[in-house]
């Protein structure tokens, strides 16, 4: 059975950090910032807000701007997140209940920034497999409680926001065919630990802060999202000319111009996130997404590609055509 994404919400919490805000603490400044990341500003959730609820807040957000849309049938809940509230109730959970309903699955992804590609990889083949029909595909983060203040290499980049998307059956293929993958022995370059643990061997610090080597995540991503849209697009039938746009997971500016030197793609068919929201990891593709949908770039039978990439570290891709 052939699915498609039938909605999209987002939501980004109000309170709005500019780069200015880290001149206080660590040595920097606005044009540096942008120079080496491309963002000028990013959302920081308040001190009682959390992932969960920016979650419930996007579905909201999908309902209320997509008319004659409603949750009636929705039988499972993916939500990618590496910053849940806690540990159990799962964040899907805590979706279901908020707006009560019923007989639904609820699964959290941990595939960091991936984490909303994959769900739409699941959901495909949970719809393919007749087991479900109607999923909500959530990516959401709340990165700001979880940044290390002290790194001036990696504090400026993330910032808090959460998408959705409703995936239901379909008489044509509107998503297409999908790639995964994993690179576990770089599981020490990005991590994200409360417990004093070994990865691949080595020691971590458990301080319940994102840790990121950023040179070394920088090249890993150019050189596997480069040859990855390669292999999405062979994996399809497609050529670079059949896309639409391209989105990738907006972990850094230049990492996506880079890519799109690579494969020889129009920077302005690339559709991104970072300017306004920084890295907001599983919710920087849906962000991207429903920035362009908004602007009136994306349109009915456009094929978009969509590739997340993060801590694992790990990819996931999918073509879609809305």
């Amino acid at each position: 059975m052939n699915s498609k994404i039938t909605a999209i919400g987002v939501y980004v919490p109000s309170k709005r950090i500019t780069n200015e805000y880290f001149e206080q603490f660590i040595e920097t400044n606005n044009e540096w910032i942008i120079s080496r990341t491309g963002i000028k500003e990013r959302r920081f959730a308040e001190p009682d807000e959390f992932t969960s609820d920016m979650c419930v807040s996007a579905v909201k957000n999908l309902l209320a701007e997509n008319p004659g849309v409603n949750l009636d049938g929705v039988d499972f809940i993916l939500v990618g997140t590496t910053t849940a509230d806690q540990v159990m109730p799962s964040m899907a959970s805590q979706v279901q209940n908020a707006f009560s309903i019923p007989n639904c699955g609820c699964l959290d992804i941990m595939a960091a920034c991936a984490g909303f590609v994959y769900g739409i990889v699941l959901a495909k083949g949970m719809i393919a497999a007749g087991t479900h029909k109607k999923i909500l595909v959530l990516g959401a983060e709340t990165l700001s409680k979880f940044t290390d203040y002290t790194d001036r290499t990696s504090c400026i980049l993330f910032g808090d926001g959460a998408g959705v998307a409703l995936i239901e059956p379909s008489d044509q293929p509107k998503v297409l065919n999908g790639i995964t993958g994993t690179d576990g022995s770089h599981g020490k370059d990005l991590y994200l630990s409360q417990h004093n643990t070994l990865v691949n061997g080595e020691q971590i610090d458990p301080n319940g802060k994102i840790h990121q080597n950023g040179k070394v995540v920088f090249k890993w991503a150019i050189q596997t999202i480069t040859n990855k849209v390669g292999e999405l697009l062979a994996k399809n039938s497609l050529k670079l000319d059949d896309l639409d746009w391209v989105i990738l997971h907006s972990a850094n500016l230049r990492i996506i111009e880079a890519v799109a030197t690579e494969i020889n793609y129009p920077m302005d068919k690339m559709l991104t996130s970072i300017e306004f929201f920084g890295n907001t990891s599983s919710a920087s593709i849906p962000l991207a997404w429903d920035l362009a949908s908004k602007a009136g770039k994306i349109k009915p039978g456009n094929k978009i590609l969509l590739l997340g990439f993060g801590g694992g570290l790990t990819y996931a891709g999918i073509i879609v055509e809305v």
